[in-house]
């Protein structure tokens, strides 16, 4: 009974890992200019900016006085060099003395395919309101698009670490643009987001060794730790609770993306031919797209046999998406509504609870009233004193 209620608790998890994304759906991508879907140029070291153009107005934000959208160097989930996008956002006024300090954005599923590029689609509301708060308090806000999505390659879906290069790596490259920047930034994300702002948080110093960055924090909310016990446990006989429709939608992305960056594991050995195939669309469908397409899917439909059976398939998928738990060098702020029925509260304070234990400098704040979108707004009065103050000397 236990079992089944915790992988109904992860499930839920998973069935919500984006609560607003950038505008869903099969609306052409604005490339401002820049498309790179099919870049074959040279790639220079990671965090090197290769390109950079205005961003179409049309995709900018509120807030924001300029808006860029860049190309930079990275590294893909092989380890190979990449290349990624990102949108820039530059606050309206003159930067301070030492330049403008600077937000990395983490954002929430899209969906795998280039059309589902967020840099190249409008902001949802709730973006536009929360990303102009962090430009109106003087952030540069650098909003990368991971990897994969408008550029070549597959996008690696919940690939901690290689979601974590692709952050820090966006904003090295910000800093080669001419801009007044400090170099002083955080990292804050939301929902999927919320797990890539707490891995970038956990390599962010070693990843930018050298550059002269200087890493200050995070903020997350609507955070999915520790999905991979749920996909530890998937297989044909699991017990789910009813769940809506566009959970089908995020079980194929995490199959599609494990397929992708461990073909030697042979996952298709232990999917359905239904499964392979929702796999196959989600290489190209956005996240409510993909949910239409397999509404009449099951999460145990996907699977002939646990993939647990296939070797060495545990041990891969906890470095492909294990939460980080300690090793954190700077504070961590979790914001949790406890009316959040999409990724269940109690995920959260369980993590909160083991980075305690672990020594780790967390800050929890708890939003009895707020759901799973409703606590990132609500989060600020909190999230702003608290991110001024890790970036006070």
């Amino acid at each position: 009974m236990f079992v089944t209620r915790l992988l109904g608790a992860v499930l839920l998890c998973v069935a919500a890992l984006v609560v607003t994304p950038a505008v869903a759906g099969a609306a052409t991508p604005n490339w401002s200019g820049l498309d790179a879907r099919h870049y074959d140029g040279p790639i220079p070291a990671p965090g090197e900016l290769i390109r950079a153009v205005p961003l179409d107005p049309a995709l900018s934000i509120t807030g924001a006085g300029s808006a860029y959208r860049i190309l930079y160097s990275t590294t893909d989930q092989h380890d190979r060099p990449a290349v990624g996008t990102a949108a820039v956002f530059v606050p309206k006024g003159v930067a301070p003395q030492g330049g403008w300090p600077v937000i990395a954005w983490a954002h929430g599923t899209v969906g795998l395919g280039d059309d589902c590029t967020p840099s190249a689609k409008p902001r949802s509301d709730r973006d536009d309101e929360y990303l102009s708060h962090w430009l109106d308090q003087g952030y540069v806000v650098v909003g990368a698009d991971y990897a994969g999505l408008g550029t070549p390659g597959l996008m690696s879906y919940l690939n901690g670490i290689t979601t974590a290069h692709g952050i820090v790596d966006s904003v090295l490259a910000a800093h080669h643009l001419d801009l007044p920047l400090s170099p002083r930034w955080a990292v804050v994300g939301q929902s999927q987001g919320g797990g890539a702002a707490i891995d970038t948080a956990r390599w962010a110093t070693e990843f930018s060794v050298g550059s002269g960055l200087d890493y200050r924090g995070v903020v997350a909310t609507g955070t999915p730790a520790n999905v991979v016990s749920l996909v530890q446990r998937a297989g044909p006989d699991m017990q789910v609770p009813d769940l809506a429709p566009i959970a089908n939608a995020y079980t194929a992305y995490i199959v599609a993306a494990l397929r992708e960056a461990g073909p030697e594991l042979d996952l298709d050995a232990v999917l359905t031919p239904a499964g392979r195939a929702a796999a196959d669309q989600a290489e190209t469908l956005c996240t409510h797209d993909l949910a239409d397409a397999l509404a009449d899917m099951t999460i145990p439909g996907f699977f002939t046999a646990p993939v647990a059976s296939i070797p060495g398939f545990d041990a891969f998928v906890q470095r492909y998406m294990g939460t980080p738990q300690d090793g954190f060098d700077r504070p961590i702020f979790l914001g949790v509504g406890l009316q959040d029925r999409d990724v269940p509260p109690e995920l959260t304070l369980k993590f909160h609870d083991t980075l305690v234990a672990n020594g780790q400098d967390v800050t929890l704040k708890v939003y009895p009233d707020d759901d799973h979108s409703s606590a990132v707004l609500a989060s600020m009065a909190d999230s702003t004193p608290w991110l001024r103050g890790q970036f006070a000397d």
